[in-house]
């Protein structure tokens, strides 16, 4: 039995934003960077919701965060 992996949106925003707070990634940073953080054979998928979204990879993180809630300090 193969098994289809999908990625939603919100799954690949929610994991943005994820690695943005730890600092790990920048929100200036093409969105490809996120490729190192998810495995080889699922990028494929990803790329695949990315682009069903209207994202290209060369776009920015902060482009696929979109609006961000504040915590005030």
């Amino acid at each position: 039995m193969i098994t289809t992996i999908r990625y939603d949106i919100e799954v690949i925003q929610q994991e943005a934003r994820d690695l943005v707070k730890k600092g790990i990634v920048s929100r200036s940073q093409p969105i490809y960077t996120l490729c190192q953080f998810i495995p080889a054979r699922e990028w494929v998928y990803v790329e695949r919701e990315l682009e069903f979204n209207g994202y290209l990879l060369r776009d920015r993180i902060i482009d696929l965060l979109g609006q961000e809630d504040w915590s005030e300090d």
